[in-house]
């Protein structure tokens, strides 16, 4: 990975693998989002996402990231927001993924964070995206340049950890 610093991890989080809609395929194929995610891990990304659903403490810190990120929560619970209010992200690198017009169908921007994964002392780079358009405020959408469902022999259900690493 590029960025980021493995030393001193500024945020952990960890939650349980979910299925999607199947939808990301589309948009992680192309080439101008593909481009942009070979400068986030000197390689291009899988061509899809692994959802993580977040819940309690977790989403807490998940819906901090989300505010950094630019993107507004209020569709989570009020106290969760207030919450999230505590959670220090001034050490956390928000890396903008900018979106596109092609054939006049607009692809949004996002945001990455870069970080691993970790399943059963196995540890992968990857980053958290969080699309400008998103439904989901208790799913974290995970990409990497490997398939991680495969490479880390996960399902739907596994617990998994993912820690956000600290600017260099």
């Amino acid at each position: 990975m590029k960025r980021g610093n493995t030393q001193g991890h500024t945020m952990q989080l960890r939650g349980h693998v979910t299925s999607g809609l199947g939808r990301a395929s589309v948009f992680m194929a192309q080439p101008h989002y593909q481009n942009q995610f070979k400068e986030l891990f000197e390689q291009t990304a899988w061509p899809g996402t692994l959802n993580v659903h977040v819940e309690n403490d977790v989403l807490i810190r998940y819906i901090a990231l989300r505010k950094l990120s630019g993107i507004d929560t209020l569709d989570a619970d009020e106290t969760l927001r207030e919450r999230s209010t505590t959670i220090d992200t001034t050490s956390i690198e928000a890396i903008r993924i900018r979106g596109f017009l092609r054939d006049g169908v607009s692809f949004g921007g996002a945001t990455a964070f870069l970080g691993t994964i970790s399943v059963n002392e196995i540890s992968l780079d990857c980053a958290i995206l969080i699309p400008d358009l998103t439904r989901h405020v208790d799913v974290i959408e995970i990409i990497s340049p490997l398939f991680l469902r495969e490479t880390l022999n996960i399902e739907d259900g596994d617990e998994v950890h993912i820690e956000i690493h600290a600017q260099s």
